[in-house]
């Protein structure tokens, strides 16, 4: 801090130091009035809500468990089908309500090709929820 002498010899130059005092005390001020007004701002109001009594839907939709082999044959729950019945099984699945979920299985050494017209054929149809099922290690 600079502070001035009586001296007659002194220089009239400004001071270069800025006076840190009367922000510090704005900053306390600001402070403690953020301090008392904060529980202010939590202050809730009471509002009467309606109350309903009702249950949440549980009926899951249903699950196709689609199954591709190797050599690219098809399985409809287990159950062997041909390209025809596939076909007649999708147009039957997509006309239900909710439409089921389509889970696919594949072998791994099954050709992508194989596996992409049947999502194709199911997309097609209107069976858009498709998952895959995987073994974990």
């Amino acid at each position: 801090m600079a502070f001035g002498s009586l001296d007659a010899g002194s220089d009239n130059e400004p001071l270069t130091e800025i006076n840190m005092i009367p922000l510090i005390d704005v900053m306390l001020v600001l402070l403690v009035i953020f301090i008392v007004a904060a529980p202010l701002f939590t202050h809730a109001v009471g509002i009467d809500l309606p109350r309903a009594s009702s249950a949440p839907v549980t009926t899951p939709p249903d699950t196709v468990e689609l199954a591709i082999d190797s050599v690219g044959r098809l399985s409809w729950n287990g159950e062997a089908i041909g390209e025809d019945i596939f076909n007649e099984r999708l147009i039957a699945a997509a006309a239900m309500n909710p439409k089921p979920e389509l889970r696919l299985s594949a072998d791994k050494n099954t050709p992508y090709e194989v596996l992409a017209r049947v999502m194709s054929a199911a997309a097609r149809q209107g069976l858009s929820r498709m998952g895959f099922v995987t073994v974990p290690e």
